[in-house]
């Protein structure tokens, strides 16, 4: 191939990973070119090992479909960057992801070129994590990816999932969105046996299953897929309750802490609500080790029980 058309092909090769289906028109108005040149660009692409699927039609439409092996990615430099950077820090939430998060950063430093190479060493040698040696459940990368795809398609899944209780049910839902919060995976989906919006946590999901069947998007109450999950979650039943009446305003708490606004509640300019309640009462210490100011707690018995048993153990160790 000539440079020209060399150029062409990878541009188009670059827009095809960008949306997940392109008309012959729309690819052709991009590259300034006729519709017949896309096509025998498509042909060069697949004489290259690219799987590039055409669609019938007058019109007629092409994406880039999965293979039997991965194709090379064309990245920009900010791509290239975020991406190194990111597999650096992949860890939360996840089993078994670290590993191969450093597998697959060895491999695209190899290819960076000269100028990127520093950036991302600046960038890895001013962050820092903290892997907690009990970080609670943890969710399969394989089940986040499928659920993902599902939600990007809008494609119906099933599966089986494990309640509060212990007690496995057979869901069907339409994927919206994926939530992290507390270390913990939630999906955000509407339940078709139901006819309601469900918040399902990723650890008690097994057996997912795409059933092929796509459907139009549904919108999410409050068209806010983050705050919907946050109220959820604030709202739903846990089996440890722990409340503080913090004294220092909603906004003070709020700037100092991570991930806590929808659990605030002012009370007024110098008063504010916290509620720390949560299934695990190791996870309601760490929330409320987080504050800076003094505060006062009602929390169940077992509850209680934990955070003096903490409180002791730290003061004996000062003693």
């Amino acid at each position: 191939m000539t440079s020209d058309t060399t150029g062409r092909v990878l541009r188009l090769l670059s827009l095809l990973q960008t949306r997940r289906e392109w008309s012959g028109a729309d690819l052709a108005e991009r590259l300034d070119v006729t519709v017949r040149t896309v096509r025998r660009d498509i042909e060069r692409l697949r004489e290259l090992g690219y799987p590039v699927d055409s669609a019938r039609g007058h019109a007629g439409g092409y994406r880039l479909t999965s293979g039997t092996d991965l194709p090379p990615l064309l990245l920009d430099d900010e791509e290239a960057v975020a991406i190194a950077v990111a597999l650096r820090t992949a860890a939360g939430g996840l089993t078994g992801i670290e590993e191969t998060a450093l597998r697959a950063l060895a491999k695209l430093e190899r290819v960076l070129p000269r100028r990127l190479r520093g950036q991302v060493a600046a960038l890895q040698g001013s962050l820092a994590g903290i892997a907690w040696e009990d970080a609670g459940p943890r969710a399969d990368p394989a089940l986040l990816a499928a659920l993902s795809v599902a939600c990007r398609d809008h494609e119906i899944v099933t599966f089986d999932y494990t309640g509060r209780r212990g007690v496995g049910t057979p869901r069907r839902v339409e994927p919206c969105h994926l939530v992290a919060s507390g270390g913990l995976w939630y999906l955000l989906a509407h339940d078709t046996d139901k006819d309601d919006w469900r918040l399902f946590r990723l650890d008690r999901i097994s057996g997912a299953l795409p059933t092929g069947r796509r459907v139009r998007p549904r919108p999410v109450p409050g068209d806010d897929p983050a705050a919907f999950v946050a109220e959820r979650l604030t709202a739903a039943p846990v089996r440890h309750r722990a409340v503080a009446t913090v004294h220092a305003s909603a906004d003070h708490v709020r700037a100092r802490t991570r991930g806590l606004a929808a659990r605030l509640t002012p009370i007024d300019e110098h008063t504010c609500r916290l509620d720390a309640s949560d299934d695990d009462p190791r996870r309601i210490a760490r929330m409320l080790a987080g504050l800076d100011t003094a505060y006062t707690l009602e929390a169940d018995p077992e509850t209680a029980d934990h955070l003096r048993a903490s409180a002791l153990r730290a003061l004996r160790a000062l003693s």
